[in-house]
């Protein structure tokens, strides 16, 4: 059974940095994909940033230049470094995965809270 637990979240004033952790357990080899998305107060959920098995990422605008992705196997963990953080990147953060083999699979993390105060 696959779990992803988020971790690294919490306040951080603007400009400051924070690093997200989603640790996954089980199967993390067999993953095609990996992502952070988003959710603010009465938005819907958003991507943020996307990592494939061979480590191509993929960014919203919102972020690029700010934001990276990046993914230890050997850790089973995806990472999230966030810099120049605003007031707009205030959400809770849930992290993704996907694997295509043998069947689409799609797991959630139960997601970690972002404040970023102006």
């Amino acid at each position: 059974q696959v779990q992803l637990a988020e971790s690294g979240g919490g306040l951080v004033q603007a400009g400051g940095s924070l690093r997200l952790s989603c640790a996954a357990s089980g199967r993390f080899s067999s993953f095609n994909s990996m992502g952070w998305y988003r959710q603010a107060p009465g938005k819907e959920r958003e991507l943020v940033a996307t990592i494939t098995s061979d480590g191509r990422t993929n960014y919203a605008d919102s972020v690029k230049g700010r934001f990276t992705i990046s993914r230890d196997d050997a850790k089973s963990t995806v990472y999230l470094k966030m810099n120049s953080l605003k007031p707009e990147d205030t959400a809770v953060y849930y992290c993704k995965a996907v694997s295509l083999s043998p069947i689409y699979s799609m797991y959630w993390g139960q997601g970690t809270q972002v404040t970023v105060a102006s």
